[in-house]
């Protein structure tokens, strides 16, 4: 937890930025969620409505950039809530990204639903699956400043990634079968790699999580430390 301040009204913005990070990680894991919904059980106006509540999302990352620099400004903190507040900076930044990702994975649902599906969905909704768990425990951890589960996010990504190149895989394999698949394959390919850069941006938060409270980067290592 952030340290303790004499100012009230500091107080209560800290606390509000806490909660407002907390609701733009929910609404932009629900966008990824009916995002592939919207794929999966071919409801393209569902996926009308994810693209159009994308501006809610932008202005809470807007909202939430102002409040960390008015803290910032007003207050200068130092020590521990001076890394809290600009590490609440760098966070909206990757869930803004990753709710992009969201809008893209619909306009290419938008397109495939209006075409003969060309695989069954199995591992599309078990990455997304994967993406958004990464999302909610990346910000679990920086509320709670759970380095563990800031690492456990960190590993969870090789899982995404392999589903990736599984996808891949079975993409390119229908291309060279049948080149009238290539137009749906490449747009199932281009989902694939839309949920792993969510995944990327939720190990983003993760490792700034890390650095928040131990000081310490882990980014660019091969190899995870088990604990920090």
């Amino acid at each position: 937890m952030p340290t303790v301040h004499t100012d009230k009204k500091y107080e209560e913005d800290l606390r509000k930025l806490r909660e407002d990070i907390l609701y733009m990680g929910g609404l932009v894991e629900d966008q990824i969620q009916k995002a592939v919904k919207s794929l999966v059980d071919r409801e393209s106006q569902l996926a009308e409505i994810i693209i159009e509540r994308d501006h809610e999302v932008n202005r809470l990352d807007v909202d939430i950039d102002d409040l960390c620099i008015r803290l910032l400004a007003l207050h200068q903190p130092a020590g521990r809530d001076l890394r809290f507040i600009t590490t609440g900076l760098k966070i909206t930044t990757d869930l803004e990204r990753a709710g992009d990702m969201a809008v893209n994975i619909c306009e290419r649902a938008l397109e495939l639903n209006q075409e003969p599906q060309l695989k069954p969905y199995i591992d599309i909704p078990r990455m997304a699956r994967v993406a958004e768990r990464m999302i909610r425990e990346s910000l679990d951890a920086f509320v709670r400043e759970d380095t563990g589960l800031a690492l456990k996010v960190c590993k969870d990504d090789e899982e995404v990634d392999q589903l990736n190149s599984q996808i891949f895989r079975e993409v390119i394999t229908y291309m060279i079968g049948d080149p009238l698949t290539i137009n749906r394959a490449m747009k199932l390919a281009s989902i694939s790699k839309y949920l792993e850069r969510i995944a990327d941006h939720a190990t983003n938060i993760a490792e700034m999580v890390v650095f928040m409270v131990k000081g310490k980067s882990i980014r660019h290592m091969k190899d995870l430390p088990p604990s920090v």
